[in-house]
């Protein structure tokens, strides 16, 4: 499988290690293996079936021994419906608190439906129509006048011509005016360009995944005629420690290999140690359920975890012996726990003495923690 190239045309230098490729670069023996081993019916203009796209985002193994690696760890209904949604003419969006994997899952669905998860928009507040839509070149524009030449495409408009699959990074930051322009798109499956007289109609294959975090709602609450146009399928937090402490092993495993870093195994101790701190945190109890616990204001999601755990990671590798410890942890948990300095710092400490001092075999971690929290 060849890399795609972007927008711009722009690449690495050949020969360049890149930090983070592309989910069908990263995974193109995956996606090969999978496509040659599926024999059941594709959609028009996918790679693969359904049934393979679920297989890849789950994990299995394949007839010929293939191991096909969990991108995603949850209910495997939430990703049957994701997929499904996809092969009809529904937009799909993913909505969630942070770090519950949204565009983790949006890029592997891109990647498995059409082989190129780069047909992106990153919603900001300063996104505009032209992104969703079209742009010009300008310099052409003004030598010739409106016409295909100058016309700048979007990923959007990339994706209907080519019968792919777009994505739209957090939706609910771009402006309410902006967002609108999804409304034809998403209904009448055209695209029109009324400056050349002309309308770009979908190709079959063609469909949108678009992502939104659950707190931001008020931010830019998506129209009800906009929200018609989508499936919503809700990404939870992991239901347990375990598949928590799974889902970060997995990614920490993943990035310390592009970053030279310890083997995660190592450290398999001290994952489970964020991962129970965050989820007590969270949730505003001990995991005996005999402590009440304030919450602090911050997320602390599961993304968050595999953050502050790689942090860790890169200080016992370039400044300890490779051995995850924790003293590589305790900085990087109180700057993800503590964002408000005034009410967080408290609730820190009230944890640290009410529960971690408290649990057997913590106490390193306890002074850890305490050590930098002062």
């Amino acid at each position: 499988m060849t890399m795609p190239e972007t927008s711009s045309g722009i690449g690495a230098e050949a020969g360049a290690e890149v930090l983070r490729p592309h989910a069908e670069v990263a995974f193109a023996q995956e996606l090969e293996a999978l496509a040659a081993a599926d024999d059941r019916p594709r959609p028009v203009n996918w790679r693969l079936s359904p049934w393979a796209v679920a297989t890849y985002l789950l994990g299995g193994t394949l007839p010929d021994g293939t191991v096909i690696s969990p991108k995603y760890v949850g209910p495997r209904r939430i990703v049957e419906v994701a997929v499904t949604t996809l092969a009809t003419d529904r937009a799909l969006l993913l909505l969630g608190v942070p770090g519950t994997a949204k565009t983790w899952v949006s890029e592997h669905l891109a990647a498995a439906v059409s082989g190129d998860s780069t047909l992106l928009v990153q919603g900001t507040a300063g996104t505009s129509e032209e992104a969703i839509r079209y742009g010009w070149n300008y310099a052409r524009l003004l030598a010739h006048g409106p016409s295909r030449d100058a016309l700048v495409p979007s990923p959007v408009m990339r994706a209907m011509a080519e019968g792919m699959t777009a994505r739209v990074e957090e939706l609910t930051r771009v402006p309410a005016d902006v967002q609108d322009a999804l409304i034809t798109i998403l209904s009448e499956k055209t695209l029109p360009v009324p400056e050349l007289g002309q309308e770009v109609q979908a190709v079959r294959g063609f469909n949108l995944i678009a992502t939104a975090n659950d707190r931001d709602r008020g931010v830019n609450d998506l129209s009800s005629a906009l929200r018609r146009r989508f499936n919503t399928v809700v990404l939870p937090l992991p239901a347990t420690t375990e598949a928590e402490v799974d889902i970060v092993s997995r990614r920490v495993d993943q990035l310390g290999r592009s970053l030279d870093l310890p083997d995660a195994p190592a450290g398999l101790e001290e994952i489970r140690r964020v991962v129970t701190v965050f989820r007590e945190l969270r949730e505003g109890v001990s995991s005996d359920g005999r402590t009440k616990i304030k919450s602090p204001s911050g997320t602390l999601s599961t993304a968050e975890a595999i953050s502050v755990v790689t942090g860790g990671l890169a200080l016992a590798a370039h400044f300890g012996d490779g051995v995850l410890r924790p003293a590589d942890m305790a900085a990087g948990i109180l700057g993800a726990v503590v964002r408000d300095t005034a009410s967080d710092r408290v609730v820190w400490q009230e944890y640290l003495e009410a529960v971690v001092r408290e649990r057997d075999g913590w106490q390193d971690f306890y002074r850890a923690c305490r050590e930098v929290s002062v």
